[in-house]
């Protein structure tokens, strides 16, 4: 069994100042969540993408938090895009099953924003598409609003089925103290009316480059969340070499395997945090996770059905749409919330009766997906 002792989140934002003494205060706040030394640390993952070309300009990041925490023990960094955060976990999972390692530290973070550089805002645009597709200019979002264009046609969503992710997730947003869009009130007319970055796609649809860092401590020692399901399945880089475009077999892999080893099946699930990284993707989640037949994504939006106070409450946090997504954190940030909503410590988030959660995590257009399932321990 693996359990999670503590956890920490900084707040995610766009301060030209960020610095990376953040990633200690988000350690310091998982060490004192789980009442844990960093003496008692046997082993850290680090997942960054951008450390290189930002700010520290260092490709060795695991030396460089050993210097921070001063820890002369094993660290990984775990590259995976997006997907690095619950990429970073499922590795320290394997591990400590392995090694039978008492206490294991997991660690996102990036700053994309602060002293931002071409080189920077250059890399930061890849990571779903092969060469040849970026020197015709298919990116990342061009490359989902393709997928989003796909979607519609085939399952009649539409524009505003999108813009009601989008405000639900900054509905969510405005009450969690560490989002970028805390307190700051968006109304689906400015979603609407939000300037087009790639049709279907507008600004609103598109998740937010941020700075953040967040940890997670996992053990062997019986807390009171357990992590019953832990699954990492990769796919082919570009989603048109796939079969289906609108459907990410990473996802659908990587969730039935982790519903296997919780012994659940979607329908025993009380609360996700999905990859929302374009509106249209968390659409197409509901329906990979098993949360609604295919085509029905949309009816669960409408319906109010993921809403904070609805049947399956989805991104209380935010959601990468509002919360922000500083890529390699993105996925430490949603074991955050879950685990804020299994203690009953989310304030004006919480949601009630809950006993299984969710965490999917994924980088670029369904390259590779990590799920994590989290429980109440027996």
């Amino acid at each position: 069994m693996v359990y999670i002792k503590g956890t920490g989140m900084s707040k995610f934002d766009v301060s030209q100042d960020w610095s990376y003494e953040r990633i200690y205060d988000c350690v310091n706040e998982a060490l004192d969540s789980g009442n844990v030394s960093l003496e008692d640390i046997d082993a850290v993952f680090i997942s960054s993408s951008e450390a290189e070309s930002n700010g520290e300009r260092q490709k060795h990041t695991a030396p460089m938090i050993s210097s921070m925490l001063k820890k002369k023990i094993p660290m990984l960094t775990v590259p995976a895009g997006c997907c690095g955060g619950g990429a970073a976990l499922w590795d320290a999972v394997s591990f400590q099953k392995v090694n039978n390692a008492r206490n294991v530290l997991v660690i996102g973070f990036e700053k994309l924003v602060a002293n931002i550089s071409e080189k920077a805002t250059d890399e930061m645009l890849r990571g779903g598409e092969r060469i040849y597709e970026q020197a015709e200019g298919l990116i990342f979002p061009a490359q989902n609003a393709l997928v989003a264009q796909q979607y519609m046609m085939k399952y009649d969503a539409t524009s505003d089925d999108l813009a009601l992710v989008a405000l639900k997730n900054h509905e969510n947003a405005f009450d969690n103290p560490k989002a970028r869009f805390y307190k700051k009130k968006i109304t689906l007319e400015m979603i609407k009316k939000s300037p087009v970055v790639a049709s279907p796609l507008r600004l609103f649809d598109c998740s937010i480059p941020c700075n953040g860092a967040a940890a997670a401590i996992i053990s062997k020692d019986k807390t009171d969340i357990e992590i019953a399901g832990s699954a990492l399945s990769t796919s082919k880089l570009s989603s048109f070499e796939r079969e289906n475009i609108t459907s990410w077999n990473s996802t659908i892999n990587a969730a039935k395997t982790a519903y296997e080893q919780a012994g659940i099946t979607a329908k025993n699930i009380d609360i996700a945090e999905v990859h929302d990284a374009f509106t249209p993707v968390e659409l197409i989640s509901y329906e990979d996770l098993g949360f609604c037949c295919k085509g029905e994504g949309a009816r669960l939006i409408r319906e109010g059905t993921v809403n904070i106070n609805g049947a399956f409450p989805t991104n209380t946090s935010g959601g990468l749409k509002a919360k922000g997504h500083p890529i390699s954190a993105t996925g430490v940030s949603q074991i955050y919330e879950l685990v804020l909503q299994l203690r009953n410590q989310a304030g004006k988030r919480q949601v009630d009766n809950i006993e299984y959660a969710l965490a999917h995590n994924i980088g670029g257009a369904g390259c590779v997906t990590t799920v994590h399932i989290l429980r109440k321990s027996q």
